[in-house]
């Protein structure tokens, strides 16, 4: 039991990670309070309005899908570290801005829209920072249980944050929970200046150079275990994903519960995903697409389910295992792309994953709103779960049919088939066999991304005969 504990949290044994995580989860627990009170604000300001939610989702991710890029190449470019503190301080200063306002009595509807503008501009900047600093703390070895502990500190967080924001929208009103919040984020910055940058994983830096961009998305274009990766949680991130703006009106509209009930909602949708983080912290190796695709199948058909919930009680049961699936598949897809990539490249990499994984959100928001408010949450709940199950589907038959053809392919009797690995994108055509004299291409057999760190280890391969030339 214990060696199982150890397993589970090694991670924590890295100093550097170990205060970053426990300053995330002072951090995001009051994130998640400000989020009850931003969506109570909404409704109140705006009579219970499904599309002013999706308003305000929209106007909160949309820079995500705008200017995230633009992020990732600054995160492979500067300090990682100082970035962090830079964002984390405008997080504060834009939530106590904020707050104040509604303490004050001023704050209106378009107040809110502005705000959460500002604070999907700064997190543009922050997450793919945040994504690529993880490796930097605890080394490759350690990123797939980094990747779960992560997301069981988010949804620690999570399962705190909304009980503690209903607790005090009920107590107090909605201004303090974004002054809470606004006081959070000193705890990260701490953090970041207690690390030790001598004990940090940095690799080179990208160069200042053209073409930084387009060179993610062609190593993504090559791969067909990044474009299956990038395409399912584009549809989870786009359609599945919007109960911050589906379980408010659920609770408020259908079931006619209060602000601490609610709360008890969301944290309910939190402790099955912990309960999901925690159980793949275990995780060693690159999970396999087959495993992706599973959990992105299981969870749109428990949040199908969950449209058709005849009771609050019922529909809290239901979230708990609905949130399990939800962040089973989220890590898997990450830690498919985070280890199936080169470091010199992965803030990129991960920017244009959170490009697609949250930067779709304002369409999807804003369309799942409208059927909202005309069919009702339960109509906009059961959209998100079947396009979510419809893709999964989609894509495990191009999978499976793609299996059959390689597996055709190589019981072929052509001897010299190999992979050939340039600049990292895979193309199975027949080689011929080096002359004496000549130095071999550098390849490696299989499919690129099947394997764990095949990639990783092509690129360095590669990087290696390039530089002997």
């Amino acid at each position: 039991m214990r060696a199982a504990l150890r397993s589970m949290f090694q991670s924590l044994g890295v100093r550097n990670y170990r205060l970053f995580a426990s300053g995330q989860i002072v951090s995001l627990t009051g994130t998640w309070v400000q989020a009850v009170a931003q969506d109570w604000l909404v409704l109140d300001l705006s009579h219970n309005s499904a599309i002013a939610l999706g308003v305000v989702t929209a106007f909160q991710f949309a820079p995500m899908m705008l200017i995230a890029m633009y992020g990732g190449v600054l995160a492979d470019r500067l300090d990682k570290r100082l970035m962090l503190m830079v964002t984390q301080c405008t997080f504060g200063l834009l939530a106590l801005g904020m707050g104040l306002l509604v303490v004050s009595g001023a704050a209106q509807l378009w107040h809110v829209y502005v705000f959460a503008l500002l604070f999907g501009t700064c997190q543009a900047f922050d997450t793919p920072t945040r994504q690529a600093f993880v490796p930097e703390m605890v080394g490759p070895e350690g990123l797939p249980n980094a990747v779960s502990l992560n997301s069981a500190t988010f949804n620690s967080a999570r399962l705190i944050g909304p009980g503690v924001g209903g607790l005090l929208i009920a107590s107090f009103g909605v201004g303090p929970s974004f002054l809470v919040n606004a006081s959070t984020y000193l705890a990260v910055i701490g953090v970041l200046l207690l690390m030790r940058p001598g004990e940090l994983h940095r690799g080179r830096r990208a160069p200042r150079a053209p073409g930084q961009i387009a060179a993610a998305v062609t190593l993504i274009r090559g791969r067909p275990d990044l474009l299956q990766a990038f395409l399912l949680v584009s549809v989870v991130g786009t359609m599945g994903m919007n109960f911050m703006l589906t379980l408010p009106l659920l609770a408020r509209v259908d079931f006619k519960v209060d602000a601490a009930r609610f709360g008890l909602l969301g944290s309910a949708l939190a402790a099955g995903a912990l309960c999901a983080a925690l159980a793949g912290s275990r995780r060693r190796a690159r999970p396999s697409g087959w495993l992706h695709l599973g959990f992105a199948g299981l969870f749109g058909v428990l949040e199908t389910v969950l449209a058709l919930a005849p009771s609050f009680l019922v529909a809290v049961l239901i979230v708990v295992p609905t949130g399990a699936a939800l962040i089973a598949h989220n890590n898997v897809a990450n830690q498919r792309v985070q280890l199936g990539v080169p470091a010199q490249i992965r803030g990129r990499i991960m920017a244009l994953y959170m490009m697609v994984f949250v930067g779709g959100t304002p369409l999807g928001g804003l369309f799942v709103g409208a059927v909202s408010q005309r069919y009702g949450a339960r109509a906009g709940i059961a959209l998100g779960g079947v396009s979510v199950l419809v893709a999964a589907a989609a894509i495990a038959l191009l999978e499976a049919r793609r299996e059959r053809v390689r597996v055709s392919i190589d019981l072929l009797p052509r001897p010299g088939l190999r992979v050939s690995v340039p600049g990292a994108v895979a193309s199975a055509d027949p080689q011929p066999a080096p002359q004496p004299d000549a130095e071999p291409e550098p390849v490696v057999s299989g499919v690129l991304g099947d394997e764990p760190g095949a990639v990783a280890e092509a690129e360095a391969r590669v990087g290696r005969a390039s530089a002997a030339r």
